[in-house]
């Protein structure tokens, strides 16, 4: 079976089915017509034979016509694409000119309309009628051809426009381009030469985010991200044959460096690019930052999916063991981070720094856990920058995402876990304003969180630590962390997030762990309230305290027991993804 477009459109579905349904079309009409014509006459093959023979008269006539018929077939389809072809052009890209011109079957239609044309008025010019008694010449097999050709003409009109408007979806333009551009870098023709492969690399890449941006213009959220993909894609390609690429590839100078993402950087830093040997990774991510920096506080979906692409990017560099790749990667993910605070948009920090996170989780398995490690500083950076400038949110995200990059180091036995607890353990720093005080108690919480998680793991020396660094907390701000704690009773987030966890949620189990943690503070604590006890009562999950639970004190104890809290209560609960 033909293979099939992204779009699900085959050239037997654009070119075959309807060409097949309209010449058969036309032979059964002709047939039926001719029939009924016919169904009277005492010989009907000797008018059948006029199809092989036709009257001389009758067929200069038609060939005269046909010529008019092409002439004004091709007129039609000249005019209907270019319209077309203009209006894409305009919207997306000036390149889809280009390639549309390049387009070899562009060119063997229009040139078979050409040669239909001219092949009727040749024939029509040889035809000799005589002198009225006998007949010059008559071209018979030129007319059958000419009028064959004339059909094929009219039948093609239709899937050739099919063809055009497949050919011009904006999504597969964006193929198009990202595949010509891996064709040339890996091209081993003698005539590109590497200075002109590097200008055509750059060409298609700024197509790329041309369309993204255009796209982004008006409203087209799929095209926009499919170009954005393809950027992915092609820098991902392009690491499979950068190894056969020669020395002369990976410098910047002369024209690459008068680029506009290079113009501006110092001669060192352009021999840094070059020594990395990595311009076209920079010069794709560029693009990602430009796209994204237009994004914020618009097209959200775009952030997020930059933000995607760039994790996978890393990933694949932390695979290969790609340093200066993942190196690069980071620094984009930063300048992708202090962008989203410097316009204030939370939402969409909040989803990036879920990115950050898998990254920093998938870096736990290298090297170690150092690169885990670099990024767990950042994170806490980024939540410090996010704090100052009155965005506390970004803070107690950046705090939960450390408590699961923390759960997993332990999970994983990595040599970066007491490392990683040392730097969540400075995350929170001093209020000043009560919305600050609000995301500083959810850093606190963060941190509760990981003490159960290391209570429910026996590590109660790792637990202390936790415990150690919040001793000096206020009574009244740790009796609220435990009861909001002890309040949320559902794991699910109550508006759609890409998340889709509660931040606060803590299973059973955990729970009963939590309180034993406020137990070490003693009598700083308040109990808790009635209401929060009212608030959560169930006594469907009543049950015993089992002899675990005696370790706690009576008000303790009564309180697990009415919240269904017990020592062999079960862990509904997940880790946040």
């Amino acid at each position: 079976m033909e293979r099939e477009s992204k779009q699900g459109a085959s050239p037997f579905r654009i070119w075959l089915l309807p060409f097949t349904l309209l010449l058969g079309a036309s032979f059964a009409v002709f047939a039926l017509s001719f029939l009924l014509d016919v169904h009277d006459e005492a010989n009907p093959s000797a008018v059948l034979g006029l199809l092989l023979n036709p009257n001389p008269s009758s067929a200069l006539g038609a060939i005269s016509n046909a010529a008019e018929v092409v002439a004004a077939v091709l007129g039609i389809a000249i005019t209907v694409v270019a319209i077309v072809v203009e209006l894409a052009s305009n919207r997306y890209t000036h390149r889809i000119t280009e390639l549309f011109v390049a387009e070899p079957i562009n060119f063997a239609v229009m040139g078979f309309f050409v040669v239909t044309a001219l092949q009727c008025l040749a024939v029509s010019v040889l035809f000799d009628m005589g002198d009225g008694a006998t007949v010059g010449f008559v071209p018979i097999v030129g007319s059958i051809v000419s009028m064959v050709m004339l059909g094929l003409s009219l039948v093609i009109l239709l899937p050739y426009f099919a063809f055009v408007f497949s050919f011009l979806n904006p999504i597969e333009i964006v193929d198009r381009i990202r595949q010509h551009t891996l064709d040339v870098i890996g091209s081993r023709r003698a005539s590109w030469t590497e200075e002109r492969k590097q200008r055509e690399a750059v060409r298609g890449i700024e197509q790329l985010a041309d369309v993204a941006l255009n796209a982004m213009e008006h409203k087209d959220k799929g095209v926009s991200m499919a170009s954005a993909d393809a950027l992915r894609t092609l820098l991902l390609d392009y690491q499979k044959v950068r190894g056969a690429l020669p020395e002369r590839w990976f410098r910047v100078d002369g024209e690459l460096a008068h680029n506009a993402d290079f113009v501006s950087m110092s001669p060192a830093v352009l021999d840094s690019v070059t020594e990395r040997r990595y311009w076209l990774e920079m010069k794709i991510l560029r693009q990602y930052q430009t796209l994204y920096s237009e994004a914020l506080n618009r097209m959200r979906d775009m952030n997020y999916l930059i933000a995607i692409n760039t994790r996978l990017i890393a990933e694949t560099a932390l695979e290969r063991g790609n340093r200066p790749l993942l190196d690069l990667s980071v620094k984009f993910f930063n300048t992708y981070l202090r962008a989203t605070i410097n316009a204030k948009d939370v939402r969409t920090a909040y989803n990036v720094l879920n990115q950050y996170r898998l990254l920093a989780e998938a870096a736990l398995k290298f090297d170690n856990g150092r690169q885990a490690i670099e990024l767990a500083r950042f994170f806490k950076y980024y939540g410090g920058v996010s704090f100052t400038q009155k965005l506390p949110f970004i803070l107690e995200t950046a705090a939960y995402d450390l408590c699961a990059l923390n759960e997993l180091a332990y999970e994983t036995d990595s040599p970066a876990a007491r490392e990683l607890l040392q730097i969540f353990l400075q995350v929170d720093r001093e209020s000043e304003s009560e919305e600050q005080e609000s995301s500083l108690r959810g850093v606190r919480k963060a941190q509760v969180k990981l003490a159960t998680f290391y209570l429910m793991k026996n590590e109660e020396d790792l637990a202390r630590e936790v415990f150690n660094d919040m001793s000096s907390e206020r009574p009244e701000r740790l009796a609220s962390i435990r009861n909001e704690l002890l309040a949320i009773r559902s794991s699910e987030f109550w508006e759609i997030s890409d998340r889709g966890v509660n931040f606060d949620y803590l299973p059973p189990k955990r729970k009963r762990r939590m309180l034993e943690f406020f137990g070490w503070f003693g009598d700083r604590l308040p109990p808790v309230p009635e209401r929060i006890s009212g608030e959560i009562l169930d006594h469907s999950q009543t049950i015993p305290p089992s002899s675990a639970v005696t370790e706690l004190t009576p008000d303790q104890q009564r309180l697990l027991a009415t919240v269904g809290i017990g020592a062999d209560s079960d862990d509904h609960g997940s880790r946040p993804n």
